[in-house]
């Protein structure tokens, strides 16, 4: 089930495979509010973390494959927040399409960029310290920012300019990515249809 409101944007979707069953409800023009449970603590921290530095309001409930590891829950819930993140976008007229930002957290400096540009690409360029941080194994970030990528149609570049501790790394692309993401879905009054010199995206 998907709902798509032009002047408040939300999108809602429902996936269910033998591996996950999972929930997502996405307001681009909300104002921060979450409810998140996906059953990885560590996880549900950046989510929240996501949904607050973009403003937007999230739902995800997952119920997925713990007792095999967290790879499916992570990678799936990346699949359904990219669909609901092109959905809620719609034509994509009059939004701006890029965003970036630089973000510090500490020790942690991130960039991200993203282009709402309709052809799907990760470059993701960063490596953690350990393992895991929490719960959640940490190759699982990139895996889950490919699949958000691919399942939206966004160009999307994450660079960590530094970083000393994992969980300040980590949390540190999240907000990064909110806010580059609220900035491309945002208005600008001087884009009246799409911003292409194709006429399209």
């Amino acid at each position: 089930m998907s709902e798509i409101i032009n002047k408040q944007r939300k999108c809602e979707l429902s996936r269910k495979t033998k591996e996950t069953d999972i929930f997502v409800s996405l307001n681009l023009d909300g104002s921060g509010k979450s409810d998140v449970s996906t059953g990885i603590g560590f996880f549900d921290h950046m989510l929240e973390g996501f949904a607050k530095h973009g403003f937007f309001d999230l739902t995800c409930k997952v119920n997925g494959d713990l007792q095999v590891d967290g790879h499916h829950t992570v990678e799936d819930t990346g699949i359904v927040l990219g669909q609901v993140i092109a959905q809620a976008v719609g034509d994509k007229k009059g939004i701006c399409r890029y965003g970036s930002f630089i973000l510090p957290m500490d020790d942690a400096l991130a960039l991200c960029a993203v282009d709402l540009c309709g052809r799907p690409y990760l470059n993701f360029d960063c490596s953690f310290p350990v393992e895991r941080v929490g719960s959640l194994d940490t190759e699982l970030i990139r895996e889950f920012f490919y699949a958000v990528s691919y399942s939206a149609g966004m160009n999307l570049h994450l660079k960590m300019l530094h970083g000393l501790n994992a969980h300040h790394m980590i949390e540190a692309m999240f907000k990064a990515f909110a806010k580059a993401l609220d900035q491309a879905v945002g208005f600008d009054s001087r884009i009246t249809d799409v911003l292409s010199t194709k006429g399209s995206l």
